[in-house]
């Protein structure tokens, strides 16, 4: 069996994966408890959903601050012209069918002594496990000059929502001619490759609508997830329309001014007509309430129960925690999700958490009909660590004809779609 046929397989049966490789052992009926789930990403939507339907008797509050979810993935496709921002909008009703108590309110502190979070609207949420999927914070300061009020012209669009619309909107109001530049992070950052779809689907927009313009990467590192895919792609699909600049030919941004539109790295300047600043993140300041981060600026976990190191009965998943070897992905943060669930429910019926595996996969689309894609497994290692399986999953072949590519596009609708469906119903 072949590279090209695992990563294949892992594709086409990506759900029953799910259930054979992260969830090996049947719902837990006889569990019960109070779980209380804050943030309804891709990872605490997953979790309060999976354990509703494993054991119905434990009670799962899921709290988010928004009536809505607007999801990351497939938010450059808003970008590019492709959707609008009701397509990557998610509500909550199907949680709400599956028992899920929602709350509509922000959590203001953990007191993990009482074994409770804070509302921001004044009440408070006792549990017996806390699970937070609380996402990224910027920060703000990081790169000299850009703040909260410089995002207002300068958007990061790296929390989908009004930033995308943002965006987008400077995007079409950007006279032909004009130039993008898109400041990339150096690792960790949410979604690796994100950055460089971006850059492809406005590049798609530009070629369509703009033709005269360019996009610019000015980028913290000197390589990047999928780079030698994206750069074929560029190199067919927008000749001269794409320049990356890496780190070591100056890319780092270090400066930004949004009065007169310019970003400073240390070899020199950059005038912009649309900035997007994706600027270094961090876990989600929520996490500091309780110590959870140590200082730093990740959360470390058990892989095998997603279980905080630092403060018991509190499990971390998706964008805030450091996962070892797995991305932070949507689809990762799904499959934490699941493996935590399972986790929580044998823990409260006084059982061993069951072993634990994970997938990603992850889809970019470089065109409306051109999509490249990366899948991988991993499993906890015997110090809790999650470790890549070498030799399981795959990238996209280099040399795929262009139908592969098209085919490679509809599985990432399709992957959106079916993920999102089966998390909100």
């Amino acid at each position: 069996m072949n590279g090209t046929f695992r990563r294949r397989e892992i594709l086409k049966f990506g759900g029953a994966a799910l259930g054979t490789l992260a969830l090996p052992h049947a719902g837990r009926a006889q569990a019960s408890g109070r779980v209380v789930v804050v943030g309804a990403g891709f990872g605490g939507a997953t979790c309060a959903h999976t354990l509703r339907r494993i054991a119905p008797s434990i009670e799962v509050t899921l709290v988010e601050q928004n009536d809505s979810f607007v999801t990351c993935p497939f938010s450059n496709a808003v970008l590019g012209g492709l959707a609008e921002i009701g397509a990557v909008t998610q509500g909550f009703d199907g949680l709400r069918r599956d028992g899920v108590k929602m709350v509509i309110d922000r959590v203001e502190a953990i007191d993990a002594d009482s074994s409770s979070v804070r509302l921001a609207g004044g009440g408070t949420l006792p549990y017996d496990r806390l699970v937070l999927s609380p996402g990224i914070d910027i920060k703000w300061g990081a790169i000299e000059g850009y703040d909260q009020a410089a995002a207002e012209m300068m958007p990061h669009a790296w929390k989908a929502g009004p930033q995308t619309v943002l965006l987008r909107k400077q995007l079409e109001a950007m006279p032909d001619g004009g130039v993008v530049v898109i400041a990339a992070p150096a690792n960790p950052f949410r979604c690796p490759p994100g950055p460089y779809e971006r850059a492809s689907l406005i590049a798609h927009y530009l070629k369509t609508a703009k033709p005269r313009s360019k996009v610019i990467i000015l980028d913290a590192k000197d390589n990047f997830s999928k780079q030698g895919l994206f750069t074929a792609a560029w190199e067919q699909l927008y000749p001269g329309l794409i320049e990356w600049v890496s780190f070591a030919e100056g890319g780092a941004v270090e400066r930004v001014d949004p009065s007169t539109m310019t970003i400073e790295t240390f070899f020199g300047s950059q005038k912009a007509d649309v900035a997007n600043i994706i600027p270094p993140q961090r876990a989600s300041l929520l996490v500091d309430t309780a110590g959870l981060a140590a200082g730093a600026d990740w959360c470390e976990v058990d892989g095998t129960t997603l279980e905080s190191k630092v403060v018991p009965g509190i499990h971390l998943l998706g964008d805030a925690i450091v996962a070892g070897d797995m991305p932070k992905s949507g689809f990762s943060a799904s499959n934490q999700g699941r493996v935590c669930a399972h986790a929580i429910a044998a823990l409260l019926d006084g059982k061993p958490a069951p072993s634990a595996s994970f997938i990603n996969t992850c889809y970019s689309l470089v065109a409306p009909d051109y999509g490249i894609s990366v899948a991988d497994v991993f499993r906890v290692a015997a110090d809790g660590s999650i470790k890549k399986v070498d030799g399981a999953g795959g990238v996209s072949p280099a040399d795929a004809p262009a139908q592969f590519r098209a085919q490679e596009a509809e599985y990432a609708r399709s992957w959106y779609a079916n993920l999102t469906s089966d998390i909100y119903g």
